[in-house]
C-alpha cells in the first residue's frame, strides 16, 4: 500500500463533507485554544465566549466520535443513514460559533475598510447607511424574521429531497452546501472583515424599533461581539443562493416556496447592518463557483478512496 493510500484508509469510507468537517474541527480548536491562552497570559479575563468556546468544541468532539462510530460500526441502520444528512449541518455551525470572533488570533490583517471604499464606489453611498430612510418597525420585524430563516433554508433542499426519497439529489445539495460553508470559512481567516453594525456604528443616525421579533433578532446579534470578523463573504447570502439554485433544479414548487423568503434574507442583510453589499455579491461568486465545482471535486474524492481501499483488498489478497 503506498503512503498515500495508507493515510486515506482511515478516511475511505466518509463522504467528502464529514471529511471537511474533521479538517476544520482541528484548527478551530486550536485557534479556540490560542484565543484562551492569550487572554490568560496578559492577565486577563477569559471572556466566556472563548472559554466557553472550548466547551462546544469537546461536545462537537464526543457528537463526531459517536457519529463516525455509526458510519464504521453500524453503517445499515436507518437511523444512520438519516444522521448522515444532517449532522454535518451541525458540525459546521459548531465550527463557525467558535470561529467567527477568533479569526483576529489567526490574522489581524482586517479588510473591511476596503470593503466600505468598494460600497462607496460602486453605490456612491454606504448601503447600510442609506437604508435608514427606509426603517419602519413593521418593515424592521419582517426583515428580522426573515434573517432567521437562513437556518430554514439552508437545509430546505436537503430536508425536501431526503422526504421524497431522492436520495442520490438529496446528497449533490448537501455537499454543494457544505462545501459553501467550508470555503466561506477560509476566506473569513484570509480577509477578516467586521459587519456594519460594528464598523460604521458611530454614522449611523436612527436606530431600529420594532417588537418582540427585532428584540429576538438583535440579541442574537449581539452575541457577536465585536471582536466578530465573519462579514465576508455574505454567507447567508452565499448559501441562500445556491439553496434556490438546487430548489429551481430539483423542485419548482419549492423554488417558489422560499424565493420570497431568500430575496427578503438578502435585502435585511443590509437592512439589519450585517453586511456590506459587497459581502453579497462575494457570496453570490462562491455560491455559484461552488454549485459548478462541487461534483468534480466529490468524484476526486471518491476516486482516491476507492482506490485506497482497493489498495487493502490487494494487499489483503
Amino acid at each position: 500500500m503506498t503512503v498515500r493510500y495508507r493515510l486515506l484508509k482511515p478516511f475511505s469510507d466518509l463522504r467528502l463533507e464529514e471529511v471537511l468537517g474533521l479538517l476544520f474541527y482541528i484548527p478551530s480548536l486550536l485557534i479556540t485554544i490560542k484565543a484562551n491562552l492569550w487572554f490568560y497570559g496578559a492577565g486577563m479575563h477569559i471572556p466566556r465566549r472563548f472559554y466557553g468556546g472550548i466547551t462546544r468544541l469537546a461536545v462537537t468532539l464526543l457528537l463526531m466520535a459517536a457519529y463516525f462510530y455509526l458510519i464504521k460500526k453500524r453503517p445499515e441502520l436507518k437511523f444512520t443513514f438519516y444522521t448522515r444528512a444532517l449532522m454535518p449541518f451541525l458540525f459546521c455551525i459548531a465550527i463557525y460559533t467558535n470561529m467567527h470572533d477568533t479569526i483576529g488570533f489567526v490574522n489581524s490583517h482586517d479588510v473591511h475598510n476596503t470593503l466600505i471604499h468598494w460600497d462607496k464606489v460602486l453605490f456612491g453611498v454606504e448601503p447600510t447607511l442609506w437604508a435608514q430612510r427606509f426603517y419602519h418597525p413593521w418593515l424592521t420585524d419582517y426583515f428580522s424574521i426573515s434573517y432567521m430563516n437562513y437556518f430554514f433554508i439552508a437545509v430546505a433542499v436537503v430536508v425536501f429531497l431526503l422526504v421524497k426519497k431522492r436520495f442520490v439529489e438529496m446528497r449533490t445539495v448537501l455537499l454543494g452546501t457544505i462545501l459553501t460553508f467550508y470555503f466561506g470559512y477560509f476566506l473569513y481567516i484570509l480577509f477578516p472583515a467586521a459587519p456594519p453594525r460594528l464598523t460604521l456604528a458611530h454614522e449611523f443616525i436612527r436606530n431600529f424599533s420594532g417588537g418582540w421579533i427585532t428584540a429576538a433578532q438583535t440579541k442574537l446579534a449581539n452575541l457577536n461581539p465585536s471582536s466578530s470578523r465573519a462579514a465576508f463573504p455574505s454567507l447567508h447570502c452565499a448559501v441562500t443562493l445556491i439553496s434556490l439554485i438546487y430548489a429551481y433544479r430539483y423542485s419548482k414548487i419549492l423554488f417558489a416556496v422560499i424565493l420570497i423568503p431568500g430575496v427578503s434574507l438578502v435585502l435585511a442583510t443590509v437592512y439589519l447592518r450585517h453586511h456590506y453589499v459587497v459581502d453579497i455579491l462575494a457570496g453570490f461568486a462562491l455560491a455559484i463557483v461552488v454549485y459548478f465545482i462541487a461534483p468534480a471535486i466529490d468524484g476526486w474524492w471518491k476516486r482516491v478512496t476507492n482506490a485506497a481501499r482497493q489498495d487493502e483488498i490487494l494487499k489483503q489478497e
